[in-house]
């Protein structure tokens, strides 16, 4: 208790940027925090009990947490903090350091609340991809795992704006389409389909990045590309090797005709073992907010968290349980 109570006065003391020196003892072995003149002086049991109600709780938990994830993730620690200090860098060069200051107190302050919920985080998508069956993992690789596929594109587009009238509209999508017919056409007719449809996509693509190499993608896989290419993607994988697209694809960036020049074996499922837990961790966490609650709690039991002050643990009950009822909330 007593330990906890100095804890929770040092941390406050840092709060309001006092000075934290060797603590003077009042009369009855207590630890004094202010002196006044003519008045009794204000002690550390005082100010704890005053505090804890508002303060108790949050300091509790972060100085909990820190020291068991640090125990928990020694060989991160670097990686994380490094992380922690790029990304207050750059929030200070977007917003300023008085933007920081104004809310954290400091920017040191704000570096540490980004490293403690790095931490945070690593440890609930950890106990996110501990809830993940095998069967959930084999179904996962059979619907999703694929091979890269070696893809090139040539891309139309409509030219349509937020301006552009309804009947114009519909006039320049069915030019566009058109046009991706016409290509197609002379795809058809070409003796040799990968050599004409390198030729095809210097003279009519318009993806600047990629028209002067025939149109090519490259090696492609689920997240090689943005989200604006899965149609694309998705089309791709439904050719064999060599083959090119008979009708329009369309994505939001306009419409293309594809060609798949090569692919490769679908990776092992070893080989997918860790980055399929992750993404099925992620997807359960998005489901299921609570995961983020009951992964902290079930970490600090783990440790053998034993909160002596009687207030405080019952803070700490209503904070588990309102957390949890809040996050059903959101997932509902």
């Amino acid at each position: 208790m007593k330990n906890f109570k100095k804890v929770v006065v040092l941390g406050c003391c840092t709060l309001f940027l006092c000075g934290c020196g060797e603590v003077p003892k009042l009369s009855d072995g207590s630890e004094a925090v202010v002196n006044l003149k003519d008045l009794e002086s204000i002690s550390a049991n005082e100010v704890y009990e005053q505090m804890k109600e508002t303060y108790g709780l949050d300091a509790l938990l972060k100085l909990m947490d820190q020291k068991i994830l640090e125990k928990e993730y020694p060989d991160d620690l670097e990686s994380i903090r490094k992380n922690a200090k790029s990304t207050v860098d750059s929030m200070v060069n977007t917003y300023g350091k008085d933007q920081i200051t104004t809310y954290y107190g400091s920017v040191e302050n704000y570096e540490d609340a980004i490293y403690l919920g790095n931490l945070q985080e690593k440890a609930i998508l950890d106990y996110a991809k501990g809830l993940v069956t095998e069967s959930e993992l084999k179904s996962y690789y059979d619907k999703n795992i694929y091979g890269d596929v070696t893809v090139s594109h040539i891309l139309i587009q409509t030219g349509v704006t937020d301006d552009t009238s309804s009947d114009e509209k519909t006039k320049l999508e069915q030019e566009a389409k058109n046009k991706v017919n016409e290509i197609i056409k002379k795809l058809d007719e070409a003796d040799n389909k990968a050599e004409k449809f390198k030729e095809l996509a210097k003279e009519y693509s318009e993806d600047s990045a990629t028209k002067e190499n025939g149109g090519s993608l490259g090696a492609i896989n689920t997240g090689t590309l943005s989200s604006s290419y899965d149609e694309l993607l998705k089309a791709a994988r439904e050719l064999k090797d060599g083959e090119y697209s008979k009708s329009v694809i369309t994505t939001e960036l306009g419409y293309h005709v594809i060609y798949r020049e090569s692919s490769s074996e679908k990776p092992s499922y070893e080989d997918k073992l860790d980055e399929m837990k992750e993404t099925i961790g992620n997807d359960k966490i998005d489901a299921d907010q609570t995961i983020t609650v009951t992964a902290l709690d079930e970490l600090r039991k783990k440790y053998g968290m034993d909160i002596v002050d009687s207030k405080i643990k019952e803070q700490y009950s209503n904070y588990i349980a309102n957390q949890i009822a809040s996050a059903r909330g959101t997932t509902e």
